[in-house]
């Protein structure tokens, strides 16, 4: 059934409310990550997502809940890039399934975007404390749960020796993260490790956590 005139009316008005909805998100997200909260301006978000500024607070009540709505959806995009490509090992090669766990995660946190935006809420924890706690809570700590729960299965199936999950996730993630997050946290994109590097990053904090972990050590 084809509906209504009225029906396809309001579906077409839904569709191209849901387009300009998501041309203000794209244009806020790349002033917000330019020029950080305060130089950002909503006039200059209209004119970018071409839509009036009526328009822009008609989908958003405030410059604070467009910035709220960014940081929650890029964390939670990255997130999902990250936890959902990889499927739960079955078996084969562990170590092999951890370098490839390794560097997903990495390549996909170690982008320039994702940098500029924990730089930016870093940077106005003070004004969103929240935020901050959305950032970790759906990021580092997401990551540390599933990390640990994948880790607590491993040991029971006899193929990594744990005492407490947990730590063994925060050692995981900081033998693979630190170094590049740190650099490319303090030194700018610039500062992102290529994708050669971020391999060798994966390989040897995983050659590392099975020295300590594994069984065959």
């Amino acid at each position: 059934m084809k509906g209504t005139p009225e029906t396809q009316a309001e579906g077409a008005g839904d569709g191209r409310s849901a387009r300009k909805r998501q041309a203000i998100l794209a244009a806020a997200t790349d002033v917000f990550l330019r020029d950080g909260y305060l130089g950002t301006s909503m006039d200059e978000i209209a004119a970018l997502s071409g839509v009036s500024k009526q328009t822009v607070y008609k989908h958003f009540s405030s410059k604070e809940a467009l910035f709220i709505e960014i940081v929650t959806s890029m964390t939670n995009e990255t997130g999902d890039a990250v936890h959902n490509e990889m499927p739960d090992i079955a078996g084969g090669d562990l170590a092999r399934y951890l370098e490839s766990y390794a560097y997903l995660q990495l390549s996909i946190v170690l982008t320039p975007r994702v940098m500029q935006l924990r730089r930016l809420v870093i940077g106005e924890v003070a004004r969103f404390p929240e935020l901050a706690q959305v950032l970790y809570e759906r990021g580092p700590q997401r990551a540390l749960g599933i990390l640990s729960s994948m880790f607590e299965r491993l040991a029971e199936r006899g193929q990594l020796e744990i005492g407490d999950p947990r730590i063994a996730a925060e050692h995981f993630n900081w033998l693979v993260m630190s170094g590049p997050l740190n650099r490319a946290m303090l030194l700018g994109d610039e500062a992102i490790p290529k994708p050669a590097e971020l391999r060798r990053y994966a390989a040897e904090g995983v050659r590392v956590f099975l020295a300590a972990y594994g069984t065959a050590r």
